[in-house]
């Protein structure tokens, strides 16, 4: 396993399940690491479970919930008074949800938490990351990808929970390869994976059967962290360890357009300029 003391890294989401196998394994090669959670007392716990398993001082725990906006414009100011940012891990989000539940912002909740928390962070930080370039965006996205109709992003006529959770990560993907376009000049990578399938995860065992383990999802999460081949590779999306083909509306150039003006509507964060 290579030293990772020289990079500092926000990763969300971290403090269950395949975040916090992740946090284990790049804590254990002594990164700085900025831990997000939603919950303060598990960031605490999982902050004295780190530094006693691995002994690395460069840990960091940030609240934010991302069913607020505000919250998520917050957690973006808190890093960028960093001094440096070269790695973002985009690993929060919800599963599959058995009803339709409105963001504090009316946005409906799996679409604002799944996708537009990745939206401000990424957008919002990418300049801080293009400054300590070579640097990464690691969107963890899923197989699970349904296209999104514009007419009805928040699914207000007709909701079902695996819509929402399926047209978010197709989100995810399209940002992707946006961003890519967008920083490839400014030698930011960025690339989205499918983790694994099932694993036994809270937002999974509520309603499916595992498939896969924590550890292979996490092997293939710290691959796209870490392995020198993915500071020059970008714009993908990989199944597993194996680039893909992503639904077919990510790559439509149109819609990813309108996708982009939507979301900067909905956060008042603009994209840069493609």
């Amino acid at each position: 396993m290579s030293d990772l003391s020289s990079r500092t890294i926000l990763l969300t989401g971290a403090t269950d399940g395949l975040g916090r196998a992740v946090a284990e394994q790049l804590a254990a090669r002594g990164a700085t690491l900025i831990l997000h959670g939603r919950n303060k007392t598990k960031g605490e716990e999982l902050l004295a479970d780190l530094r006693d398993a691995t002994g690395n001082p460069r840990l960091s725990y940030v609240t934010a919930d991302f069913a607020s906006l505000r919250d998520i414009h917050e957690l973006a100011e808190h890093v960028l008074r960093e001094p440096r940012l070269d790695t973002l891990v985009n690993n929060a989000g919800m599963g599959v949800e058995l009803q339709r539940r409105d963001s504090e912002d009316g946005h409906e909740l799996t679409f604002q938490v799944d996708y537009l928390a990745t939206y401000v962070l990424s957008v919002r930080l990418a300049p801080l990351l293009a400054r300590h370039a070579p640097a990464r965006i690691v969107n963890v996205s899923s197989a699970g990808q349904a296209p999104l109709d514009f007419d009805d992003v928040m699914l207000r006529r007709g909701w079902s929970g695996e819509q929402a959770y399926c047209q978010a990560k197709l989100a995810q993907i399209m940002l992707s390869f946006d961003l890519a376009a967008a920083y490839e000049d400014q030698r930011v990578t960025v690339n989205a994976l499918h983790p694994a399938s099932y694993m036994p995860t809270k937002i999974v065992t509520h309603l499916y059967t595992p498939r896969s383990t924590i550890a292979e999802g996490t092997t293939n999460v710290v691959r796209l962290i870490d392995d020198p081949e993915y500071a020059v590779v970008t714009g993908q999306y990989l199944n597993r360890a194996d680039v893909a083909r992503a639904h077919s509306q990510a790559y439509d150039d149109d819609a990813r357009a309108r996708l982009r003006a939507f979301s900067a509507e909905l956060t008042g964060v603009p994209f840069p300029t493609i």
